[in-house]
């Protein structure tokens, strides 16, 4: 399988946690659809202090994982919101 594009998309994103309304990341999203996965490379501000895990409230939004050979965290459905 391919790799993502190094570079990636040019339009950011914020990631907040659903249940505090805390700032997660900045994150260089490309297409339009529901945020699935975050390749590590494309995380442009990071707020987080512990992996996957809200500064805030405590809650594990994400599972580390290699996607395509590429590290990236796996998104659990409902923990995250985007703008």
């Amino acid at each position: 399988m391919a790799k993502p594009n190094k570079k990636g998309p040019t339009k950011t994103v914020d990631i907040f946690c659903v249940k505090c309304k805390t700032l997660l990341f900045k994150y260089r999203k490309g297409g339009k659809g529901a945020l699935v996965k975050c390749f590590k490379e494309r995380i442009v501000k990071d707020f987080t202090i512990e992996p996957a895990t809200c500064p805030e409230c405590g809650v594990v939004f994400g599972r580390d994982t290699l996607v395509r050979g590429t590290p990236a965290f796996k998104i659990i459905g409902g923990k995250v919101t985007m703008k």
